[in-house]
């Protein structure tokens, strides 16, 4: 069985606490084409609890945000029909997180995360949703709208935070 080719092994420099593969206290979560749908699978463990076996609300929409933002970057290099590792890369943030909690969702499970893009403005604004299950049984949905903030072939038009600055 080949290896998935999971969107976050394509993001240079990542430091983000839910999807950054380059940060050690970071929840690591990995997402990857299934279909025309991203999934992410993913294991909470007790740290993460709200309620006593339940999944901490604020732990779901965070690995939501980081999801869908990487979806977003996937779907932008499959627009283009180019692999996640090819120039120029691009870089997407959050401009808005709309997430309803449907019911709790347990702890001690794994739970899937499936989220697809549902439309492009102006090829800088996506606008993915999101599901949550565990055991098949949908717990949480979510609408993010993220925007490309960074390509690598046009630092001129990157957001100020991306632009190099004169001390380098």
């Amino acid at each position: 069985m080949p290896t998935k080719d999971y969107f976050q092994q394509h993001m240079p420099g990542d430091l983000c606490f839910g999807c950054g593969t380059h940060n050690a206290n970071g929840l690591h979560i990995q997402s990857y084409w299934e279909g025309d749908d991203a999934i992410c699978i993913w294991q909470a463990s007790e740290i993460y609890q709200g309620w006593k076996q339940l999944t901490c609300g604020g732990i779901l929409a965070t690995i939501v945000d980081c999801h869908c933002i990487a979806t977003a970057m996937a779907t932008a290099y499959r627009n283009e029909n180019r692999p996640l590792d090819s120039e120029p890369h691009y870089l997407f943030a959050t401009g808005s997180l709309s997430i309803k909690y449907l019911q709790p969702t347990p702890i001690h499970q794994p739970l899937v995360f499936r989220a697809s893009t549902l439309d492009i403005q102006s090829e800088r604004k996506y606008r993915l949703q999101c599901a949550i299950y565990a055991n098949e049984i949908k717990t949480a949905e979510a609408e993010v709208i993220a925007f490309l903030v960074y390509r690598s072939d046009q630092p001129e038009l990157a957001a100020p935070v991306f632009r190099p600055t004169e001390s380098g």
